[in-house]
């Protein structure tokens, strides 16, 4: 069984005890977070597709920790101007466990 939900601005294909890299989510360490904008949810029997959600899917998950991505160097130079500037980013992101996909009856 596999769920694709959206979170964060992106989409996710998701199946039951996988771990997932998401956005940053205001939830602590070892609490559970519900997704409720699911796309599609498919079993071997039926597939299910919402008209943009399914109105009563969720998936499960347990946050597990909240990390940093590895840093992505932005260096800016203009040629003959004597302009340099260089910058750092590191994305936080939540990794969370699907625990259940649920079809919603």
């Amino acid at each position: 069984m596999y769920a694709i939900i959206r979170t964060g601005g992106h989409q996710f294909r998701v199946k039951s005890d996988e771990k997932l890299k998401v956005d940053l989510l205001e939830a602590e360490k070892g609490s559970e977070v519900e997704f409720r904008d699911v796309l599609m949810v498919s079993d071997d029997d039926r597939t299910e597709v919402g008209v943009p959600f399914i109105e009563k899917a969720v998936v499960k998950a347990e946050v597990i920790d909240h990390v940093k991505d590895k840093k992505v160097s932005v260096f800016k130079k203009k040629p003959r101007k004597g302009f340099k500037r260089m910058r750092g980013h590191r994305q936080p992101y939540t990794v969370v466990k699907i625990r259940e996909i649920d079809f919603g009856g």
